[in-house]
């Protein structure tokens, strides 16, 4: 006789203990779920890419990031609130404009899964929301974040969003290459590759 596992269930509070500790120990505002989403434009927004890509950015920028989720293939990094504005400026300014990246701002009324606070159990499922770099209880979060150097939480000891797009829109261009290369998605859609020059 074969035993099977079930898969995990989810909490029966709804996850209203995990909205309760993002709105308690960070001031972050949620939506409870499940699953419980965190909402974006308030306190920070999200830069969204492929968590190959992602790991380029961390790789080239250190330290010099906020929080850092992950969920599935899918990488977030935390930016200060207000960047997701900037981005297609920014993108433009760095000469990426026009150039199709997958990369995305999470602003104003945007929503991401919250991933289970530090050194608390997630589901285990395979694809769930984890922290790589979880945000610090107790500790002004948004002072942190990467910021343009003139918006409202744009400190001089924050890093900069600039730096982070530049790097971001690199390793994105960069998997895109790389899959294209590989015959992968990108190039079985033939759609047409505009290069980068600086």
């Amino acid at each position: 006789m074969a035993f099977t596992v079930p898969l995990p269930r989810s909490p029966l509070d709804g996850g209203r203990a995990l909205s309760l500790w993002y709105e308690r120990e960070l001031g972050w505002t949620t939506v409870p779920g499940p699953p419980v989403q965190l909402v974006t434009g308030l306190r920070f927004d999200v830069l969204e890419l492929p968590a190959a890509a992602g790991r380029g950015v961390l790789r080239r920028v250190g330290a010099a990031t906020g929080p850092v989720a992950l969920m599935g293939r899918r990488m977030r990094l935390l930016v200060a609130a207000g960047s997701s504005e900037e981005l297609p400026g920014l993108l433009e300014w760095l000469e990426w404009g026009g150039i199709s990246l997958d990369l995305v701002a999470l602003g104003s009324d945007g929503r991401m899964t919250a991933p289970p606070p530090p050194g608390r159990g997630g589901s285990g499922a395979p694809g769930a929301a984890v922290w790589l770099r979880a945000p610090e209880p107790g500790r002004e979060v948004e002072s942190s974040l990467p910021a343009p150097r003139s918006g409202p939480w744009g400190r001089a000891e924050a890093p900069c969003l600039t730096r982070l797009v530049a790097a971001a829109a690199v390793e994105c261009h960069r998997l895109r290459l790389l899959s294209a290369r590989a015959g992968g998605p990108a190039a079985q859609r033939g759609t047409p590759q505009r290069f980068a020059s600086s």
